[in-house]
Formats: C-alpha cells, sequence, structure tokens
C-alpha cells in the first residue's frame, strides 16, 4: 500500500498525510507509516521505501537535486523552546549574551546548522539524532534551549505538563514539502489538489486545529502559494 512517513504518528503531518491518502482512496488505517531520521529522508524516497514523506520537510536545492516537492503545505520557522520559568533566552541572540547556555539541536539538520551563527563558542551547541533526546535533556537541565521548526517544537509543549514554552519569534522560513520521487510531476500535481482542495472544505484547517493549534499561542496557518512541479 502507499506509504508516509512522519516523525510520529499523531500531528499535523499525520493529518496532511491523511488528506493526500484519502484523495488516493485510502482510509487513515491503510497507511503505513514508518520512521525515518533527518538524513536519510532522500534515501528512503529514492529507494522507493516510501511514496511519499510527510515529515517537517523542508524544501531546499540540495534536497531537491535527489527529490521532488509537492506543497509547501506550510511555512514552519525555527524558534527555541526554554524551560517555562526562564526569562533569560528570549531570542536567539540572547545565546551570545549567555555563553554558558547550551542549546540543542538534531545531527544534520537545517536549524542544527542555522543556529550556529547565533552562538558564542562552538561548545554551545549539543546535538543528538532525534528531537526527543533534546527535549529530555532540556528537562533534566543538561541543556537550556532546544531550537528547530515551531511545528515540532510546539508538539513538545503540548506535552511536557507545562514545563517548556516557546521563546521569541520565528527567526527562519522553512516551506515544509512532501518529498516523493524525483520527477514525479503527475503525483506532485494530484498532491497539490488534494491541498488545495482541503484549503476549500476547511479539512486543511481542521487538520492544523486537532493538532498544533491546540498548543497556546500556535496561529492557525493558511495554505501557502504552492510551488510548480518539477
Amino acid at each position: 500500500g502507499k506509504q508516509a512517513l512522519s516523525g510520529s504518528y499523531e500531528g499535523f503531518d499525520v493529518e496532511i498525510a491523511k488528506i493526500v491518502a484519502a484523495g488516493l482512496g485510502l482510509k487513515p488505517e491503510q497507511i503505513e507509516f514508518s520512521e525515518a531520521p533527518s538524513a536519510r529522508r532522500e534515501e528512503v524516497i529514492e529507494a522507493k521505501k516510501v511514496d511519499m514523506v510527510v515529515a517537517t520537510y523542508t524544501i531546499n536545492d540540495k534536497r531537491k537535486a535527489r527529490v521532488s516537492f509537492a506543497g509547501p503545505y506550510y511555512v514552519a520557522g525555527q524558534q527555541l523552546m526554554v524551560a517555562k520559568d526562564d526569562n533569560k533566552l528570549t531570542s536567539p541572540d540572547a545565546l551570545k549574551t549567555n555563553p554558558d547556555a547550551k542549546v540543542c539541536s538534531v545531527t544534520g539538520s537545517t536549524p542544527g546548522e542555522t543556529i550556529k551563527k547565533y552562538l558564542a563558542n562552538p561548545n554551545q551547541l549539543v546535538l543528538f539524532d532525534v528531537y526527543s533526546k533534546c527535549a529530555d535533556a532540556l528537562r533534566t537541565g543538561q541543556v537550556q534551549a532546544v531550537t528547530t521548526d515551531n511545528v515540532i517544537l510546539l508538539g513538545f509543549v503540548a506535552d511536557s505538563n507545562g514545563k517548556f514554552k516557546l521563546a521569541g519569534d520565528q527567526f527562519t522560513q522553512e516551506p515544509y514539502g512532501i518529498g516523493i520521487a524525483k520527477g514525479d510531476v503527475p503525483f506532485c500535481q494530484f498532491i497539490d489538489d488534494q491541498l488545495t482542495k482541503a484549503a476549500q472544505s476547511g479539512d486543511y484547517e481542521k487538520a492544523w486545529k486537532t493538532t498544533a493549534g491546540k498548543v497556546e499561542g500556535a496561529k492557525t496557518p493558511a495554505l501557502p502559494p504552492l510551488s510548480p512541479c518539477s
């Protein structure tokens, strides 16, 4: 069957995957979900292990050399997540003025690269293979901040029992696309049609409001302008 892929089996990405699958005539229980770390997403698409990747997958030129993208279905932005009572780290620039503060991200990820220019020294950056380990490190005080796209962080804030919060504004623009086999224009156009229909029917907004939108401070997005399929 058609496979989709997400960082967890619930959340905005999964709802978007279900919208696309519904257009293919598949019920949610017929979707086979599997997990892939950031660094291996192109690989699983090229090897045809999955038909599409819906996993906070930022569209960029390097990735476009290996896969095609439908969408974007959302424009995320990198943000900081800190402990609820932390009033020092209010923006990425605060990392320079607090050189003892450590920030956690994921090896090989866009956010892990982006944050480097905000650091007072390289020792401030702690990298793990998955964000859940970053969240654990924040909980135990090994790190003072976690940085990645706001949508991922909203999930951790929601699950933190009030221990975490988002700090400051988004400081990047990350257009999330649905990764598919390179050059599969018909599938790309099909996915874009499903997204457009979902935006018109209210299913897109519902996908947000039942997941990421439940967290305090999460703004409801509109479907961004879609990129041409190639």
